[in-house]
């Protein structure tokens, strides 16, 4: 008897759940199309600045429970303030889940308007440290100038010279365990998808203690994958050559900023971050999710790529183990793409093109090429 996974279907906030409910159905149909694979059972669930307005928290503790319950988590995208309001639902859940490995897949799908053509590359965030840990210190206060002094006294040679009043401080934390964790990762996802090479991105020529830190837990972490090729960039080298030569590499693993800054570059190579899925993973939990925003100004027009989500909806079949159904979804996606027909005004050469389809008749096409 086929299984049935439970899943948490976070539907977000502005386009969110138009997208939603776009990937809902093209998964629910890849399932369908493939003999003996399972189904699934999902639970709707909320998240976001509309919620906030009436639970009076951007994460709820119903759907925080709802994700605790489930054999996975698909979660559209989610508006977050920029300089004021909450920090970011995305952060908060990476933390609640310990969700360490952000893995975001760049793949070129032809009919996608991009400079480069076969590109493959797999970019794996480290995700609950680095200056995304948010240890902030805002300038003017009293916190802030007592580290500054603190700072200032145990590093003479590196002073802070400017104003205790003026300036703003971010704590960088890079730990030896969670370093060697997320390469780990790294080495064991080339290792399952037959991939040949793992690369460390870092900055330790100047962050020496930070930086350096990750750089020798990778070196270390490294011999243990013989059969696996690796080497290391420095990060500002890493942009260059992405730009230059992106052919060169395979799968990245980088701490959480430059990680953060990196799949969004490698996004804009293969036609940007509506074609660009992802998924945040932890020993027992994981969440799939679309890289791009929410586009507010779009809510409820049906009218955005759906995309990126219904490929972070490939990925989390994936990690159900439902890896036929997968392949389907992903030629399903591909096919409609390539044909260029029915696909939404961003995917057209001509973004006036007013043959373009909405976000509900590009999925309708997808479940089509499903069940043909």
């Amino acid at each position: 008897m086929a299984k049935t996974h439970t899943v948490a279907l976070i539907t977000g906030d502005g386009t969110g759940p138009d997208l939603a409910e776009a990937a809902r159905r093209c998964i629910d149909a890849a399932l369908e199309a493939t003999p003996g694979a399972g189904r699934i059972a999902w639970q709707a669930c909320q998240a976001g600045i509309e919620v906030m307005e009436k639970a009076g928290t951007p994460l709820p503790g119903e759907t925080l429970d709802t994700v605790r319950r489930c054999d996975a988590t698909l979660k559209a995208p989610i508006t977050t303030p920029i300089g004021k309001g909450f920090r970011s639902v995305n952060v908060a859940l990476r933390h609640e889940f310990d969700l360490f490995a952000c893995v975001r897949p760049c793949k070129t799908y032809k009919g996608v308007r991009s400079r480069f053509d076969n590109i493959d590359l797999v970019i794996i965030r480290e995700n609950t440290e680095d200056l995304y840990a948010g240890v902030e210190f805002e300038k003017g206060t009293p916190a802030t100038s007592e580290l500054i002094q603190i700072i200032n006294r145990l590093s003479a040679d590196k002073k802070i010279k400017t104003g205790l009043e003026t300036t703003g401080v971010s704590i960088k934390p890079i730990s030896a365990e969670n370093s060697r964790r997320i390469v780990k990762f790294a080495f064991e996802y080339a290792r399952a998808n037959g991939r040949k090479k793992v690369t460390a991105v870092h900055k330790a020529n100047i962050m020496k203690h930070t930086d350096g830190l990750f750089k020798a837990a990778a070196e270390e972490v490294a011999k243990q994958y013989s059969d696996i090729a690796f080497d290391q960039v420095l990060v500002d080298n890493m942009c260059m050559q992405l730009v230059q030569k992106p052919e060169l590499y395979d799968v990245l693993v980088l701490p959480n900023l430059y990680g953060d800054i990196l799949s969004d570059l490698c996004a804009g190579l293969v036609g940007g971050l509506g074609v660009a899925p992802g998924a945040n993973i932890g020993e027992k939990r994981a969440i799939f999710e679309a890289t791009h925003g929410s586009s507010p100004k779009y809510r409820g027009l049906n009218k955005v790529n759906p995309t990126a989500v219904i490929l972070s909806g490939m990925l989390m079949l994936k990690y159900l183990k439902e890896d036929q159904a997968a392949r389907k979804l992903e030629q399903a996606v591909a096919a409609v793409i390539s044909e260029g027909k029915n696909v939404t005004y961003d995917m057209k050469p001509n973004r006036d093109d007013p043959t373009a389809v909405g976000t509900s008749q590009m999925a309708d096409a997808i479940i089509t090429k499903l069940r043909n």
